[in-house]
């Protein structure tokens, strides 16, 4: 079993940027490829960024391209999104999940471990 515990959601104007953390813990021997997912009120979870084993491959939604940066740091066993040029339209609870075998990045299903998720507001 792995737990997932994000951090650093809050509140920050439009234009400003955030960095959120994911810190795996139980069984991180093996190596798990990561993503972050959002779900805004009334709306289905939706990809955001992921991040494979290696950390050779990144994948990104198109609404975040250029704005959002995943990365992780193996010394320290975390996986950070950093998020730049916030947006209002970026408000959600992000989620950050794992799985040792994922098929389809972009896909919520292909994840078997999930985090409590952080709350992101973006105001205008």
């Amino acid at each position: 079993q792995v737990q997932l515990v994000e951090s650093g959601g809050g509140l920050v104007q439009a234009g400003g940027s955030l960095r959120l953390s994911c810190a795996p813990s139980g069984r991180t021997s093996r190596r798990y490829a990561m993503g972050w997912f959002r779900q805004a009120p009334g709306k289905e979870r939706e990809f955001v960024a992921a991040l494979s084993w290696s950390g050779g491959n990144t994948y990104y939604a198109d609404s975040v391209k250029g704005r959002f940066t995943i990365s992780r740091d193996n010394a320290k066993n975390t996986v950070y999104l950093q998020m730049n040029s916030l947006k209002p339209e970026d408000t959600a609870v992000y989620y950050c999940a794992a799985d040792p075998n994922v098929r389809d990045y972009y896909s919520a299903v292909s994840y078997d471990y999930w985090g409590q998720g952080t709350q992101v507001t973006v105001s205008s």
